[in-house]
């Protein structure tokens, strides 16, 4: 579930405080082409505003006349069911053109009725906690629980019971605090990322670190830090600082460890001086150095931090998507 996802979780909860009726819809299961995957979430308020998403705007005007008629119809207690139900857009291939759905796709989404929010703020709390919680929800009675989940743990949904993953199933380490890693970590906060910092230098230190959710910084050396973060297949680690010292020291850890992206920082002939370096001294194999995506990120002719940080996430998500594939 991507940052965006608890940002709706967040307006809903702030809308049902404010005395609006709300109701939730979850992507549960598509067919064809879908412009949304499962999982994404909307929130719709009794008067028509919404956050989210699940059609990138196929279904969502349509949804909003449902909650409104029922709110016409019966005040706003009566916009949505009592209980959870199943909403289905796209069975014919009529219905798929007339809202718009792609190549004859289809949408199964859970309509929720948002009555009790102590969920909400309970997996707010531990999702901001770095925590992975599994939400369970019973469309029989709309009951909701709340439990520990897994790395890699998917949306399961098999008719009546609907489980969600939120939180950050992903992370990413960055070696060095400067403007670059400020930019990459400002994005990739946005997917979902759980985002690491790691530099010794005081003067890099960076406020800006402490002023963003979902950002730690880990005291230490960058080897050490590497070491014991124990990287996995969910870890992507980059290093940014430019000082080979530093990089250096992380990227000969990261590069014998499991995670499924390392990049570094540099131009082409200073990533072939790295590699040499790196062979040389310090014994790392070629299957090794072949692993550093080195110079980092996409090839966009990117000039400025934001358009370096732009190209450096998007080589991240395109290695993180054929590895999840």
């Amino acid at each position: 579930m991507q940052s965006l996802d608890l940002e709706v979780l967040s307006d809903a909860l702030d809308w049902h405080r404010a005395g609006h009726a709300v109701t939730l819809f979850t992507v549960v299961q598509t067919w064809g082409s879908a412009p949304r995957p499962v999982g994404a979430l909307l929130a719709v308020r009794d008067d028509g505003v919404l956050s989210g998403s699940v059609s990138g705007g196929c279904v969502e005007d349509d949804l909003i006349a449902r909650i409104q008629a029922g709110s016409r119809a019966g005040g706003a207690a009566s916009c949505a069911p009592e209980k959870p139900s199943i909403v289905v857009y796209g069975v014919s291939r009529e219905e798929a053109s007339r809202f718009g759905l792609p190549c004859g796709g289809t949408l199964r989404l859970l309509q929720e009725p948002l009555v009790d929010t102590s969920w909400v703020t309970e997996l707010l709390s531990r999702t901001a906690a770095h925590q992975l919680v599994l939400r369970s929800v019973t469309l029989a009675t709309g009951e909701v629980r709340l439990t520990a989940a897994l790395p890699g743990q998917a949306l399961e949904f098999d008719g009546v019971t609907l489980s969600t993953v939120f939180g950050p199933q992903w992370r990413l380490l960055l070696i060095g605090a400067g403007q670059l890693s400020q930019a990459v970590a400002r994005i990739v906060l946005m997917l979902g990322f759980e985002v690491l910092v790691c530099d010794p230098r005081e003067e890099y230190a960076g406020s800006w670190v402490a002023g963003l959710p979902g950002i730690r910084r880990i005291e230490g050396m960058p080897d050490d830090v590497v070491r014991e973060l124990v990287p996995d297949g969910h870890t992507a680690i980059v290093a940014l600082t430019h000082d080979p010292k530093l990089d250096d020291m992380a990227l000969i850890e990261a590069l014998q460890s499991n995670a499924f992206y390392v990049g570094a920082l540099g131009s082409r002939r200073n990533q072939e001086a790295r590699k040499q370096r790196l062979a040389e001294h310090f014994n790392l194999s070629p299957e090794h150095l072949a692993r550093l995506h080195g110079p980092v990120g996409l090839a966009l002719g990117a000039k400025t931090p934001a358009e370096i940080a732009v190209a450096i996430v998007a080589e991240m998500v395109q290695v993180k998507n054929q590895v999840a594939g």
